[in-house]
């Protein structure tokens, strides 16, 4: 069952940029594992296979509601200042992972820091249902996604709202055709759904709109391009009712999945607008 969680966070002194990279929120995320389970935490840690988990960037709470033209902060130039608040989109998509950070969710002290760099940060409440404030939180049952998606909808509108980019060979590719999209959906809908769904759904798929550009993200470590804004995809042809079900389960899932490479740091996210 896939979960689409926020949390919200209030610094208790200013973070410093340095600290607000996708490096440090994931070993945040991974700090807050290890907490009810630390066997979990080094596991996630230790792995290089696909993770069951997404993270957002750090959000200043005022850039919360999502419009269309709107993306997602990923980069921060600026300390955030101490006192500000703020959130943290964490998506599950492994049912047991959600229920071994149960305990995390149900025990929350709001009175017990936790730290991103030098900065202590208060978990003042999470979010798991429909905010009409907050596009981001939500959760459902890949069952429920399945048997709620559209039969007859052709019209499939995502706004990319972090860079986006997808591993081709050996090389990066920013540029998200119907292949990379859809295949990035479908190999994780297929790993963590216990629902089968063939690739060959891709190929009624065609892209009929986009306003998307490249942004560059660049750490000391590494440079990330990828692409932000918004790709329009159409069902065309003599297609059946059961893969235009299909296509749009796919296209809901997209939600809490991202698309694409380092998904668990912030990068790929997308939602069906």
């Amino acid at each position: 069952m896939p979960h689409s969680l926020i949390l919200n966070l209030l610094p208790q002194s200013p973070i410093p940029p340095q600290f607000l990279t996708g490096r440090h929120l994931h070993a945040l995320f991974l700090t807050l594992v290890s907490s009810v389970d630390k066997d979990l935490g080094t596991y996630l840690h230790n792995s290089t296979a696909d993770k069951a988990f997404t993270l957002s960037p750090l959000q200043v709470s005022r850039r919360q509601i999502i419009t269309r033209d709107k993306t997602l902060q990923w980069e921060h130039s600026q300390a955030i200042p101490g006192g500000t608040p703020c959130w943290w989109r964490v998506s599950l998509l492994d049912d047991a992972l959600f229920g071994k950070l149960t305990r995390l969710w149900l025990n929350l002290n709001p009175d017990h820091p936790w730290h991103l760099g030098p900065a202590d940060l208060q978990i003042t409440s999470i979010l798991g249902t429909p905010q009409s404030t907050q596009p981001w939180a939500n959760a459902s049952t890949y069952a429920q996604l399945y048997e709620q998606a559209s039969e007859s909808n052709r019209q499939i509108d995502f706004s990319f709202c972090t860079p986006t980019a997808f591993r081709q060979s050996k090389y990066d590719c920013a540029l998200p055709s119907r292949e990379l999209v859809f295949n990035s959906l479908i190999k994780r809908w297929n790993q963590y759904s216990g629902i089968e769904l063939p690739q060959t759904l891709v190929e009624h798929i065609f892209p009929s709109f986009f306003d998307i550009h490249t942004e560059i993200i660049a750490d000391s470590r590494s440079k990330f391009i990828g692409c932000v804004g918004v790709i329009s995809f159409r069902i065309l042809g003599n297609v059946e009712t059961l893969i235009i079900q299909q296509i749009n389960a796919l296209a809901d899932f997209a939600l809490y999945s991202g698309v694409g490479r380092k998904t668990t740091m912030g990068m790929g996210m997308l939602r069906r607008l």
